[in-house]
């Protein structure tokens, strides 16, 4: 069962945004791959044990496989540069995945706007 916070905020919580601002810092300075593009990170989910944590993230400019081969291939040095810039008793595995609801949202703001532009039809009464 989980343990109340006193201030709602759980640890886990602070954590994962330290490490959602990190690792966005980190690939916007210190990533040289040019296959990354410009990649956003949205979220980041942490366990409990701070082994693993899932980073999820978009691209804006650049092509998505690239920037994950990218991500990839950089996983252990942006690891080892966030054990030098937050203080964990462990580091977690980061595992990238794409986030793809920024895609869907704009798949459903399209589908509003035409719905929204077709002509009404008379009731029949």
């Amino acid at each position: 069962m989980k343990k109340p916070q006193r201030n709602g905020y759980a640890r886990v919580d602070r954590v994962k945004e330290q490490i959602m601002r990190e690792l966005a810092e980190l690939i916007r300075t210190e990533l040289k791959d040019p296959r990354a593009g410009l990649i956003t990170i949205n979220d980041v989910d942490v366990t409990r044990d701070y082994s693993h944590a899932t980073v999820y993230y978009t691209v804006l400019n650049g092509e998505r496989e690239a920037s994950a081969q990218a991500l990839e291939h950089a996983k252990g040095f942006l690891r080892s540069e966030l054990s030098r810039r937050i203080t964990v008793f462990r580091v977690p595995e980061l595992h990238f995945e794409y986030d793809h609801s920024l895609e869907r949202g704009m798949t459903l703001s399209h589908l509003i706007e035409q719905a929204a532009a077709e002509p009404s039809v008379p009731d029949v009464e």
